[in-house]
């Protein structure tokens, strides 16, 4: 990818979206979309690989969250089925002090994220506050390690959101966040989840929609606080929440 070239369109995008990124964020950013086209020809990370649409689709598209859920140095925070390291590794290139967890459940995609984490990480933040965890958010969820420990919980098109909230609010701390990154028409998930949120412990706290920059396309922020504990029935058994949704 010709840094030069989409920087001007990276840099753009992030102040259309109001998201300041710190030192050395953008070239980051750069180079990440770089790995995951490069290992992108060995590996299925992503179906997008113009570099223009990487830099609105995957870059922009993550660096949203933030316009919305911002994060302070120090906070721990967790991406669910982060795929490629969309949006988290985004978010810890744009905030470096984030303590960030990734958590992937293919064992290649792990791989993928711990050269991540040695070639864009490393330089930025001394490898500092970023960590790769291979498994399903069913069983991590149950880990004391991870259970309720999160000030914020975060997932991008994983699954509806009702499914979503079994997988995420068992991870965030009373009193933490989940943010749920979706499509443009979320309003019957929403609806369908409003069991779901309150059983797990949950409120939904705000929604906002959003406009991409250059034609991205529109998304919706889901934003749920964690006020009570998750009761410890959940998450389920591993493949059920997918099965059998609250």
């Amino acid at each position: 990818m010709d840094a030069t070239a989409y920087r001007g369109l990276l840099e753009e995008g992030l102040a259309s979206l109001g998201v300041e990124a710190e030192p050395g964020g953008v070239e980051a950013v750069l180079l990440h979309l770089d790995l995951v086209r490069e290992w992108n020809e060995r590996m299925n990370l992503t179906a997008i690989t113009d570099p223009r649409e990487m830099v609105i689709k995957h870059a922009l598209d993550a660096a949203s969250g933030l316009a919305v859920a911002g994060v302070e140095p120090g906070q721990r925070v967790i991406d669910v089925g982060t795929g490629a390291g969309f949006p988290g590794v985004v978010w810890k290139c744009l905030r470096p002090g984030i303590d960030l967890t990734l958590l992937e459940s293919l064992q290649k995609r792990c791989r993928f994220l711990e050269e991540v984490g040695q070639a864009v990480i490393g330089p930025l933040a001394g490898g500092e506050g970023y960590q790769v965890v291979w498994g399903r958010a069913e069983d991590v969820g149950r880990n004391p390690a991870h259970r309720e420990r999160y000030d914020l919980v975060t997932a991008r098109a994983v699954a509806e959101l009702r499914v979503l909230a079994e997988y995420c609010l068992p991870l965030a701390r009373v009193g933490g966040r989940f943010l749920a990154m979706k499509g443009p028409s979320v309003g019957e998930e929403i609806l369908a989840a409003e069991a779901a949120v309150e059983k797990l412990g949950g409120r939904l706290e705000e929604v906002r929609e959003l406009e991409l920059p250059d034609g991205g396309g529109r998304r919706s922020l889901v934003l749920i606080r964690k006020e009570r504990p998750t009761p410890k029935a959940y998450p389920r058994r591993a493949g059920v929440p997918a099965k059998s949704p609250l």
